[in-house]
């Protein structure tokens, strides 16, 4: 086809096609490079704690956290409620995109390099929603209290008997919900922040109490601390001896393994 054209015109088909292969080439190496979240993957360092945000369960009650958050402040540290879109009831996706927005708005406020994350019954789930979707690059320290990051048979339960009551927030957090199941496989505690689990073993919203024990964080029950406190599901965020125990955990350094021995120490009987 070439032969026919003018020695002008050869020239600049040749030089065409030329272009053409480089820009395929360059294309080429584009797609193939990994695509990043524009984070970085490094640890965060645990001596430097940043703003806490407090992310409230199913129901979404900022009011919920609110007692929590008053304690925390007057410790010194910049702490706030996340209120999540839905009542909390909605798809957890959506409350774990509210939970990065705060986050970033945090860090902005405060100069901040990370946060630290406390989320309470589902609002645990949110966290570890959010720390799987990039969020673990800035988190320094994630503390989960009564979540049922194994599911919950009382949400079971619910969809079985009312399913018309069990809108899609209820319905990841059931035993068998595919969300859970993806969020278990394999590594549930990414890389990043420090963990803790806290829980009471008198849970009767999260059943089995232990479906909150999360692989690779250090577990904590409240009566492991204080064996003769008693404390439901619902008092957790406002209890004493658990607000004590969650400034312990969100201090400076790694998490503590505390004892019966810190009882007193904390509040308790």
């Amino acid at each position: 086809m070439l032969a026919g054209l003018s020695p002008a015109r050869r020239r600049l088909v040749l030089a065409v096609l030329a272009l053409v292969g480089v820009a395929l080439v360059t294309l080429a190496a584009v797609l193939l490079v990994p695509r990043t979240t524009g984070r970085s993957a490094e640890p965060v360092s645990q001596e430097e704690p940043g703003p806490v945000l407090l992310v409230p369960g199913y129901g979404g009650s900022t009011a919920s956290l609110q007692e929590l958050a008053d304690r925390l402040t007057a410790a010194g540290r910049d702490a706030s409620v996340v209120a999540v879109p839905g009542d909390g009831t909605g798809d957890l996706h959506l409350s774990a995109d509210a939970l990065d927005q705060a986050a970033t708005a945090a860090m902005r406020r405060t100069g901040a390099g990370s946060v630290d994350v406390v989320g309470y019954s589902a609002g645990g789930v949110i966290a570890r929603l959010w720390a799987a979707d990039g969020g673990a690059a800035v988190a320094r320290r994630v503390v989960t209290l009564g979540a049922p990051h194994h599911g919950t048979t009382l949400a079971d339960l619910a969809g079985q008997i009312a399913p018309g009551r069990c809108p899609e927030g209820c319905r990841q957090l059931t035993t068998g919900s595919d969300l859970l199941a993806q969020l278990n496989a394999g590594d549930e505690t990414p890389a990043g922040p420090t963990w803790v689990s806290i829980w009471t073993t008198q849970d009767e919203t999260v059943t089995p109490p232990d479906s909150t024990r999360l692989d690779g964080a250090l577990n904590l029950t409240v009566q492991s601390v204080c064996a003769d406190a008693r404390v439901g599901h619902g008092q957790l965020p406002g209890f004493p001896l658990v607000q004590a125990m969650v400034e312990a955990e969100l201090a400076a350094g790694d998490p503590v393994e505390l004892t019966s021995a810190d009882c007193a120490r904390l509040g308790g009987s």
